[in-house]
């Protein structure tokens, strides 16, 4: 099969070519519960650049060269001897985990702290024509959703889905939750702010394109990240900060601005990574603010984004390529000229 593989890291993210457009062999059954997907869409994530510049290689245990793409959707080409749950032909989703079940939070639902592979990021991905994955992670679609327009659903989707829901949890009316970052992860959140609760969303970005797709999914507020963005929202929010701020970013001065922007006894929702925070324990004592880590999200998330989707209350941006194009669109990802989501198809 044809695949875009990652042979070398490059740390300056400098490259003309960050991966290889290449043959390799086809991933094979070799598990009862074992699934091949033809791959239909794989979405192209800012993870992938963090993955290429290598600030995954001392977290998870993977050997260059591999195929990336963590977010994947696409038909079953094939099955193991124990799959009963879908068929041949199905048009489905993955979930990235590949956890097999018996540990206990994988029996809670929380298969990101239950072990076992994660396709794009330890082992071969969806950056390729087939995929290998399980039955355990697949998601079978409605007919009204194509793979190629739900595949960064798997991760962008899910990820901004799972930090939502626990911030709409709290969300009442009049209440104010603050969306830093309303590009790929960001425009998928205000979305399901939007459906699940009826507080007033604030959009914070640099960028003019995102914060117009921003307005397009329902922000009732967009502010210009130009060094004024505290003040902006403070000024929103009567002085107080907003009950919720959910940051996609997570690096640079979001870390900093998104805590000065959440009122006291609120919570900051961290999704996007790269950054520290750094915060006295005095602060943390005296305002009584939450600080809340956001890894991926459950399976019941996923079925539950789908439904949202499956209704149209929810819908991606994206921006399709040609998976030998995929060095255009890790290019095209990392100067900020992708509307919503890149998506590979093969």
């Amino acid at each position: 099969m044809k695949a875009a593989v990652l042979t070398s890291y490059d740390t300056s993210l400098s490259r003309a070519d960050f991966v290889a457009y290449q043959d390799v062999p086809d991933p094979k059954i070799t598990g009862p519960a074992d699934i091949i997907v033809r791959v239909g869409g794989a979405g192209v994530c800012r993870t992938d650049l963090h993955v290429i510049e290598g600030l995954w290689r001392d977290r998870v245990a993977v050997a260059l060269p591999y195929i990336m793409g963590h977010e994947n959707a696409g038909w079953v080409e094939a099955i193991g001897t124990s799959v009963e749950t879908v068929k041949v032909g199905d048009p489905v989703i993955c979930h990235p985990l590949l956890s097999k079940g018996e540990a206990l939070a994988a029996r809670r639902g929380n298969d990101m702290h239950a072990g076992g592979a994660f396709p794009g990021i330890d082992s071969n991905g969806g950056y390729a024509e087939l995929l290998k994955t399980a039955e355990r992670a697949v998601i079978k679609l409605p007919l009204t959703l194509a793979p190629k327009d739900v595949a960064p659903y798997a991760d962008a989707g899910l990820t901004a889905y799972h930090a939502a829901k626990k911030a709409a949890r709290h969300l009442l009316p009049g209440d104010y939750v603050v969306a830093i970052g309303a590009g790929g992860l960001g425009h998928i959140g205000i979305q399901v702010l939007q459906a699940m609760c009826a507080a007033e969303i604030i959009a914070v970005d640099r960028s003019d394109l995102a914060l117009n797709l921003a307005k397009d999914c329902g922000a009732d507020h967009v502010i210009k990240a130009d060094g004024n963005e505290v003040e902006a929202v403070l000024s929103l929010t009567q002085g107080a900060g907003a009950e919720a701020v959910i940051d996609f970013v997570g690096e640079g001065d979001s870390v900093a601005n998104g805590i000065k922007m959440t009122r006291n006894a609120g919570y900051y929702y961290i999704v996007g990574y790269g950054g520290k925070v750094e915060i006295p324990t005095m602060d943390m004592i005296v305002t009584e603010k939450t600080i809340v880590g956001n890894l991926v999200g459950t399976y019941p998330d996923l079925v539950e984004l789908m439904a949202l989707a499956d209704r149209g209350l929810v819908t991606l941006a994206t921006r399709e390529y040609r998976l030998s194009q995929a060095n255009a669109a890790l290019h095209d990802l990392k100067n900020g000229t992708v509307k919503g989501r890149a998506v590979l198809i093969p």
